[in-house]
């Protein structure tokens, strides 16, 4: 429900369950974390977006009756996406819920087609967020309106989301593969070791 495709110097990971929302379960948590590290060693750029029309409802319910939601695995995944060395960017296909936000927000870029929402509904459900989510949520888009999605359990849509600056782009359902990969054509024809450089340097570290 992961799946996996290197080209070249890219490696794109598309959460690949659409008949479920593509709604995340334990094993594609840990699977998501497994290719984000895989694609660390040997890749400059890593894409991640969704197949059909979500991009992904968040936690799968089932599991998250079994506990789901207490699961390090939202971290390891998330950290894995933050810890990737070169650029990385969620091609939002679709709407991104609950603790699939982690996921994208984890990324350098964020895109997105027009008929996306996005919300994050914690408050309402009576959950936690994943830990770093909320810092890097108030990091995008400052801490009043981070709380206007956390605590106030609004939903945006990809205008509002743009000018929050969520995300950086939106594009047509048919043009999102091409504008991630026009987002990442500097990237693929560098020096692997200037992309990383530079990645740590936007970062805010120099080592």
């Amino acid at each position: 429900m992961i799946r996996v495709q290197n080209t070249g110097d890219c490696c794109w990971i598309t959460i690949a369950r659409p008949d479920k929302a593509n709604a995340l379960t334990e094993a594609m948590l840990e699977s998501l974390a497994s290719a984000a590290a895989d694609a660390a060693a040997s890749a400059r750029v890593l894409i991640l977006t969704g197949a059909g029309k979500v991009f992904s409802a968040g936690a799968d319910l089932d599991g998250m009756q079994a506990g789901l939601g207490l699961s390090s695995a939202w971290e390891d995944a998330s950290g894995a996406i933050a810890a990737f060395p070169g650029l990385s960017i969620a091609a939002l296909n679709g709407t991104l819920a609950g603790g699939a936000m982690g996921a994208a927000l984890a990324c350098d870029l964020r895109i997105a087609v027009p008929s996306a929402g996005f919300f994050y509904p914690v408050m309402r459900l009576g959950h936690r967020p994943q830990p770093s989510d909320p810092a890097r949520l108030a990091a995008l888009i400052g801490p009043s309106r981070a709380k206007m999605l956390l605590l106030g359990g609004q939903r945006i849509d990809a205008e509002t989301a743009l000018a929050w600056g969520l995300i950086d782009r939106i594009c047509a359902p048919e043009t999102l593969a091409a504008t991630a990969m026009s987002l990442a054509e500097a990237a693929l024809s560098a020096d692997t070791a200037h992309v990383h450089t530079l990645k740590r340097m936007t970062n805010g570290t120099t080592a």
